[in-house]
Parts: C-alpha cells; sequence; structure tokens
C-alpha cells in the first residue's frame, strides 16, 4: 500500500523507448518537471506522448521534444513552442490535434474503461472528415518539403437526436506523470487550481501512473472529500523537495503600470 519511492529515477526506471505516457498540466500550471527531467535523464527515445500542451521551449515537455525524444504528440495546444512547432512543420514530428475538451473525455473514458463516445465536437470540420495533417513531408521527400505525408482519417458520424456527432475513441497509454499538492503514500492526490485540469485525467489513463507531490501527508490525514484522484488510479509517488517543490515557472510575465 505504501507507494511512496526512493527517488524519480527509480519511479521511471521501467519506462522504454517507444513508451506511451500521458502528461499532466495545463500550460505551466502542475507540470511533473521533476518526472520529465528523470525520463529525459533515462534517455528514452520514440515516445508517444498524450497532454494538452507540449510544454514551451526549454521547459516542460519542450526539454524532452528539444532532445529529440518524442516521436508522436496528442495535444490540444502549440501555444509559444517554436521547437514543436519546427519539429511538426519539418516532417520530424507526428502530431494529432484534438479539441481541447475531447482529449479530456479521451482520457477521463481510457481510464474509466470507456473505449469510445460520441461528441458533437468537431462535427463539420476536417477532425471528423479527416484531412488534417498528422505528419508533413520532410525536407527531401518525393511529395517536397511543407506537404502533408500523414493525412488524419475520417471518423464515424451519427446522428442522435437530430444532430450529428463524431465517434472518438477512449486514451490510455504505458504510464502518466502528474504533480500534485499533496498526496498519501497510498496515491491518494490534491491538486491546486489550474493544476487540475488536466492532471487527475492524465493520471486516470496512465496503466502506470506516477505522481511526484509538493506535499507528502499520511494516511488519514486528507479528508475523503478534499481527495480530487483517489490512489486506485496511482502506482508510484514521488516526494520533491523544498527546490522540486517551488519549481513553478511563469509562462508569460506581466508587469502591471
Amino acid at each position: 500500500m505504501d507507494k511512496v519511492k526512493q527517488s524519480a529515477a527509480d519511479a521511471v526506471g521501467d519506462m522504454g523507448d517507444h513508451a506511451s505516457l500521458a502528461v499532466g498540466g495545463f500550460g505551466l500550471s502542475g507540470v511533473p518537471n521533476t518526472l520529465i527531467a528523470a525520463v529525459l535523464a533515462r534517455g528514452v527515445r520514440g515516445l508517444r506522448v498524450v497532454s494538452n500542451n507540449c510544454g514551451v521551449d526549454g521547459a516542460g515537455l519542450g526539454t524532452l521534444l528539444a532532445a529529440g525524444r518524442i516521436a508522436r504528440v496528442t495535444g490540444s495546444y502549440i501555444g509559444d513552442n517554436k521547437e514543436f512547432a519546427r519539429q511538426y512543420l519539418g516532417g520530424e514530428l507526428e502530431v494529432e490535434l484534438v479539441p481541447q475538451g475531447t482529449l479530456a473525455e479521451r482520457l477521463r473514458a481510457g481510464g474509466c474503461g470507456i473505449p469510445a463516445f460520441f461528441t458533437p465536437a468537431g462535427v463539420g470540420t476536417q477532425v471528423a472528415d479527416g484531412g488534417l495533417p498528422l505528419r508533413y513531408a520532410a525536407a527531401g521527400a518525393d511529395a517536397g518539403a511543407g506537404t502533408v505525408a500523414v493525412p488524419s482519417p475520417a471518423k464515424e458520424v451519427r446522428v442522435f437526436d437530430g444532430q450529428e456527432h463524431v465517434l472518438e475513441y477512449g486514451i490510455t497509454t504505458d504510464f502518466a506523470l502528474v504533480r500534485a499538492a499533496k498526496g498519501d503514500r497510498y496515491g491518494n492526490l490534491v491538486f491546486n487550481k489550474a493544476a487540475r485540469n488536466f492532471n487527475p485525467l492524465a493520471a486516470m489513463a496512465g496503466r502506470v501512473t506516477v505522481a511526484e507531490v509538493e506535499e507528502l501527508v499520511e494516511p488519514g490525514d486528507l479528508d475523503p472529500d478534499a481527495v480530487h484522484l483517489p490512489g486506485v488510479f496511482v502506482q508510484r509517488v514521488v516526494v520533491l523537495d523544498a527546490e522540486q517543490a517551488a519549481d513553478k515557472q511563469i509562462e508569460k510575465r506581466t508587469v502591471r503600470t
């Protein structure tokens, strides 16, 4: 029942090349930076990542991306990550863009054992009709750089109560990496504000979920009504030191006069 590991390296020590992983975080809020650094140090390659966004240049998942460790990304937002855009447009990275709410529900569905569901989001667009560029042609390709090498396929559409809905599949991954404000040794987790957006959903989708926690408490100390994610979804817990817990970057600093 005690799921606490000695280190982040120990917690991701069985992750191999080409693993799939769901990663929590919303922008730079609630990003499991310590676990991402451990994955980077482990040297695994060809990772297939599912996350709302892929970090920014030099931070979050952006560190794995810059090191060439990620082969495919399923996400909602490219944002200001110039390296992400460069790799995607240059044909080095496969990217599945998903409406944000659909991505959240696909993770939740996978975690709940729901194989697929219908949603009106994306009907009448390339999300449903196909043709979104999963991968662009690389320089030197026969089709020419910048052309679509791999388009997204069309999805099944059905009518419910007179409205069209598109079929989407639940997501499960080999691993999930998440960050929580507080957790106990059994893996029960509490998230803080925006960090609660995708972390619980990513945790549900992972077959092996690793949580880094800023504060570890003993079993029974958490009010059951305050638990955002029950420990049944968490297999490993890593306790952050003071410096790691304080590692909370701001994506865009704004100075108000």
